[in-house]
């Protein structure tokens, strides 16, 4: 996510949680090359170190809701192997001449699970429950592309002139408040799903709480979901494209401790595994069975300045400056986590996109916020003057898994060591419980990730605009809100001068030291040599199962 998405550290077919692909990986084999047959049994067994948190595609905001959703639903486009908007629900589209209307055709043979077709109207409910402030989504912000969606979100206009209409059951008609240049991106990400009404409102407040409680219109369903222990997906008979599909049964265990994964994978109980640093070493070396790949995805603290409404002690920009450059960033990626991470001195991530000149946004942008040991001292002692204290004590938010408070007392350590008279509490919680509590402020600060939801910086910088959702940290600075809403739209129209204006954004929140940047993530997997298939995205939903199979072994 969220990503997007907020992502649990470690999941290991994630996210299961991760986030994204940098590299593009256009999916996930082995240098063994197969014996190219189909095994008679075509069953994938994975583990994920997170429960899934929502299925209701309009209030899910995480990474491992993502994934799963992108396997069992689809949009209007979804994402095809080589990272391309491919027809889904849609089986084509037209765009007017200032890029502002689309009129999307839909597919006749797209059905829901319990065999209803799916219409131009399931998709006219699903994006005006999104953006209605009743339901109070934080993903809504992901459609203000949409003509009077922001305007709608605040209470200022009436649902009714959402910049959506279903001409027929088959025509969907798109207007948008801009020439949006990623949009159709944009639909294969998991808020554009549609969402049959009628089953929605039966479900009332169960609707995605449950397998039996959610409806389902991809490649495959849910047929189980144990809550905290695992869940599992069947080949959908009634969807559009269930030829292309192989797999018929993909199971997935919740496992939080790598070792207790590894475990699993060396006694043939799962495919494919998360790798921590120690189990790298251990299986690099095996070449058939290794993969490793970069991702779009940032880790950092997120450093909250009002809880319950009353300024935190990260008000002070001092202290965020010494928390921000006090710890060894590179010694955590190489040493303690060693799955092809790397430390982090920026927010938007490498190889996410180019400019038209084929640039990545990150050359020449600099260190933006590098760990200075001598300089953070020199904050954190300007803090406690500010604020009339020795002594300073913060609460560290964190997730509950291996690899995450292994990361979590890294940072606990090296910040009480390099800033004399510091205190960190940390606080580990379930992922679906850690995301509520930073939805409700309720923390001081948190380690936290994001993955891309479409290919451009603003889908990391937007979050941090002062009314956006998804800031969960009182940040406010009316310079970089108005960068955020000159890149939505007046720069669309001059490409390069907004990339340099969104570059200026990154800077400012950085310099504000509103987050504390880590790391950009990278993954490392033991993977069976037959499992063929698996497509990793480098934005939106994580991975693609649609095309994946298990080879005659």
């Amino acid at each position: 996510m969220n990503k997007k998405k907020i992502t649990a550290v470690v999941a290991p077919v994630l996210v299961a949680s991760l986030a994204l692909s940098a590299c593009g990986t256009k999916d996930n084999n082995t240098a063994n090359s197969g014996t190219g047959k189909l095994a008679a049994k075509q069953v994938l067994n994975l583990t994920d170190s997170a429960e899934i948190p929502s299925m209701d595609s309009t209030l899910a905001k995480d990474q491992v809701s993502f994934i799963v959703m992108n396997n069992v639903m689809e949009g209007l486009y979804r994402l095809d192997k080589d990272q391309k908007p491919t027809p889904g629900v849609a089986e084509s589209y037209t765009k007017s001449d200032d890029g502002k209307t689309y009129t999307f055709k839909l597919r006749k043979d797209a059905k829901w699970s319990n065999g209803d077709p799916v219409t131009a109207k399931d998709f006219v409910y699903s994006w005006k429950r999104a953006v209605d402030p009743a339901t109070k989504a934080e993903y809504s912000y992901i459609m203000f592309d949409i003509k009077n969606a922001q305007a709608i979100n605040q209470g200022k206009a009436s649902l009714d002139t959402l910049g959506v209409k279903a001409i027929d059951d088959n025509t969907l008609e798109v207007q948008l408040e801009n020439a949006v240049p990623y949009f159709l991106e944009l639909t294969s990400f998991g808020t554009f799903y549609p969402l049959n009404e009628k089953f929605v409102k039966a479900q009332g407040d169960k609707f995605g709480l449950e397998a039996s409680t959610t409806l389902y219109n991809g490649p495959f369903v849910l047929s189980d979901w144990k809550h905290e222990q695992s869940w599992s997906y069947k080949k959908n008979d009634q969807y559009w494209d269930n030829k292309t599909v192989k797999l018929t049964d993909i199971n997935v265990n919740v496992v939080k401790d790598v070792a207790t994964g590894v475990n699993l994978y060396e006694s043939n109980q799962v495919d494919r595994v998360r790798l921590s640093s120690e189990f790298v070493d251990k299986y690099k070396g095996q070449k058939d069975q290794f993969v490793t790949e970069q991702l779009a995805s940032t880790y950092f603290l997120r450093l909250n300045e009002k809880r319950n409404g009353k300024d935190t002690q990260l008000a002070n920009k001092n202290l965020r400056k010494a928390i921000s450059m006090a710890f060894d960033k590179k010694g955590l990626a190489n040493v303690i986590l060693n799955d092809g991470s790397v430390s982090a001195d920026y927010l938007v991530p490498k190889d996410l996109v180019k400019d038209s000149s084929g640039k990545d946004f990150r050359d020449n942008k600099g260190n933006l916020l590098s760990t200075d040991t001598a300089k953070a001292k020199e904050y954190f002692d300007a803090a406690k003057k500010d604020l009339g204290t020795d002594k300073i004590t913060l609460e560290f938010l964190n997730y509950d898994t291996e690899t995450a408070k292994k990361t979590g007392e890294y940072i606990k350590d090296q910040l009480e060591k390099n800033l004399p008279g510091l205190t960190v509490n940390i606080k580990q919680q379930p992922f679906k419980q850690k995301l509520e509590l930073e939805s409700k402020q309720d923390y001081e600060f948190s380690l936290a990730g994001w993955g891309a939801d479409y290919p451009d910086p603003m889908t990391f910088l937007d979050m941090f605009d002062s009314k956006n959702a998804m800031n969960e940290m009182s940040y406010s600075n009316p310079a970089y809100d108005k960068i955020i809403n000159d890149a939505k739209t007046t720069l669309l129209a001059n490409p390069k001068d907004r990339l340099d204006q969104l570059a200026n954004a990154e800077k400012l929140l950085l310099d504000d030291a509103a987050i504390a940047p880590i790391y950009q993530r990278g993954d490392s997997y033991a993977q069976r040599p037959y499992v063929k298939g698996i497509v990793k995205h480098n934005f939106g939903g994580d991975y693609s199962y649609k095309w994946a199979y298990v080879e005659e072994h």
